[in-house]
């Protein structure tokens, strides 16, 4: 499930060396005793990005949400929020709200009350307090269950409340803590575009904290992929997912078949790796800033193989095996090959017929073969 297209390529401002971004992290480092949850961090966030962090258990990504929120302090670096130093700054002072996982909602209240309460703390004239709480009723269409009570809720709609209580005194940035977790998985990806649309709406700079990959390539206009405290890659999803820069990236974004290789040829258009893991060479169609015979990796994605019967041409890219396993699961089948030499390896394959009378069958053997510029060359 991909993110529809937001902006034409010239007016994205990340690929603007000269716009100014909204979020300035600067060699942020957060140390609980002598452990570094966040290490020497720098990121740059532009305003009306919808920015997913994307990292396991302990990256330190839900670390640095709590930072920008103001909730823990950074030990030592920077961080700007629309181009005002934020470390001496209190959150009740921060131009940010968030919205946790739990939702938090007042379970006495109903959720007209809920939505209002921050804007009444704030004194705020209650026609006004009416008229934006009516607006953002409108926004979650939850206009028919202002009067409801938490418990009387959905979670999708829990989880829309908690959304518009955030939203209320219309924050410059707001963060969002797996803001879908607690949903089942056909109402998250429902609740997904629904949270894009309400974001591309408002114009509001989002920051989500996620594990789940697939909501972050849903959600993000970039991700930033974290792992022990550092970010090891920032890009949109399409960079993150076809071009990894490392085999982290690579291994934790989807699926990779992932091959250890020598360069035995490298010219300016092409490169040549010989790998015994796979038994096979690689034929990569572009050239590659490496040394000659360095060892490097290769990863295929499981749905860049094609599956025949028939050998195909060529020698390189091409590889034999026998079909070990088939897991089918409605939109496609993952198919588990073992090779001649015993490495296995993952092909999927979109089921596009129904009842396929043709398709490939358990211990049939094959050949798997891809194209030149199918793959990633990493070499880290």
């Amino acid at each position: 499930m991909a993110k529809k297209p937001q902006l034409a390529a010239d007016t994205r401002p990340w690929r603007d060396p000269g716009k100014k971004p909204f979020v300035r992290i600067r060699n942020v480092t957060k140390k609980f005793g002598d452990v570094a949850a966040v290490n020497d961090l720098s990121l740059d966030i532009y305003k009306g990005e919808l920015f997913c962090l994307l990292g396991g258990s302990g990256s330190g990504k839900s670390t640095l949400l709590r930072m920008l929120a103001g909730f823990e302090l950074p030990t030592s670096g920077t961080i700007e929020i629309d181009g005002q130093d934020m470390s001496q700054v209190p959150p009740y002072n921060r131009p940010v709200n968030m919205m946790f996982q739990s939702y938090a909602l007042f379970p006495h209240m109903n959720v007209w009350d809920n939505i209002a309460y921050g804007l009444k703390r704030d004194h705020l004239p209650k026609d006004e307090i009416a008229a934006r709480v009516a607006e953002l009723l409108k926004l979650v269409k939850l206009d028919d269950y202002a009067a409801r009570r938490p418990h009387q809720l959905s979670g999708g709609q829990r989880q829309r409340v908690a959304l518009a209580r955030a939203l209320a005194k219309r924050p410059k940035l707001l963060l969002l803590d797996e803001p879908l977790g607690a949903l089942d998985k056909k109402l998250r990806e429902e609740t997904q575009f629904e949270l894009v649309k309400i974001q591309e709406t408002l114009g509001v700079t989002f920051v989500v904290v996620t594990h789940d990959q697939e909501e972050a390539m849903s959600l993000a206009t970039r991700i930033g992929v974290m792992n022990q405290g550092e970010i090891a890659m920032v890009g949109e999803p399409t960079e993150i997912y076809e071009f990894p820069n490392s085999r982290f990236v690579a291994n934790f974004i989807g699926s990779a078949n992932m091959f250890e290789g020598v360069v035995t040829e490298d010219e300016p258009d092409h490169v040549r790796i010989r790998s015994a893991e796979l038994g096979s060479d690689i034929y990569v169609g572009h050239g590659v800033d490496c040394a000659p015979d360095q060892v490097l990796w290769y990863a295929i994605r499981p749905e860049k193989i094609n599956l025949t019967r028939e050998r195909p041409e060529g020698e390189a890219n091409v590889v034999h095996g026998m079909v070990e396993d088939i897991g089918y699961l409605g939109d496609m089948s993952v198919y588990q090959v073992i090779l001649d030499n015993g490495r296995r390896i993952r092909v999927t394959k979109t089921n596009v017929r129904r009842g396929d009378p043709d398709a490939i069958k358990w211990d049939e053997p094959v050949w798997c073969q891809w194209g030149d510029t199918s793959g990633s060359v990493l070499t880290n």
